[in-house]
């Protein structure tokens, strides 16, 4: 039978969260048998970095506090989410050639999708929302 595993933390929607967000995630991964030098650790580190920038960023001081949550299923499914209590959806801004931001949610999109996964919205229930990435769970193990 497979193991289910989840891990959780929340932060405060500061900048210096977003590096505590990305250790958290990569300091579980690890724990779970993913390899620190394979590109999904790197994919993954990403990807909570975009989101938990998002979550700090775009709440407009409207969620004091936002939570990372990762939930390994059956070995086989990796959900890592990002939950703020700002009622917005994200939204995807039109990316211009010169600007400078806007770009996290194509860039969490695109490589969900390269690595045969997605990416979706859900509304949490204090009327927020949480941005789930679901990727197949392909652990390197360490060599």
């Amino acid at each position: 039978m497979a193991d289910n595993h989840t891990a959780t933390i929340t932060l405060p929607s500061a900048p210096a969260s977003v590096t505590a967000a990305r250790r958290h995630v990569t300091d579980v991964l690890l724990s779970w048998g993913l390899d620190k030098d394979a590109d999904a650790m790197d994919r993954l580190r990403l990807i909570v970095s975009e989101l938990a920038t998002n979550a700090v960023q775009h709440t407009c001081g409207r969620s004091p506090a936002f939570t990372v949550e990762l939930r390994l299923e059956d070995d086989a499914r990796l959900r890592m989410g990002v939950t703020d209590s700002h009622p917005r959806r994200p939204r995807r801004l039109p990316a211009a050639v010169q600007q400078d931001n806007g770009r996290g949610l194509l860039i969490i999109r695109t490589l969900a999708a390269e690595s045969g996964g997605r990416m979706r919205v859900t509304p949490a229930a204090d009327g927020g929302k949480t941005v789930w990435v679901e990727l197949p769970w392909l652990p390197v193990p360490a060599g």
